[in-house]
């Protein structure tokens, strides 16, 4: 499953909605997700979402998808 992961670069700082960002993982679960993301980056993960159906078609269509891999 695809999952939308929306975060904030530095857990340090205060949060701010207007320097969210976001990046798309593939993973069999959101705990999987959680944790690729937890374990290769310092990011402050605000929300997982999975996508699927008509609302990963629609999030295909944005022109900043891409799929996140990590080296294993």
């Amino acid at each position: 499953m695809i999952y939308k992961i929306t975060y904030q670069e530095s857990n340090i700082r205060n949060p701010k909605r207007e320097e969210t960002k976001s990046l798309y993982i593939e993973a069999n679960t959101e705990i999987e997700a959680r944790s690729l993301v937890e374990t290769n980056t310092p990011f402050n993960i605000e929300f997982i979402q999975p996508l699927d159906g008509s609302h990963l078609e629609y999030e295909q269509k944005n022109a900043a998808f891409a799929l996140t891999e990590f080296a294993k």
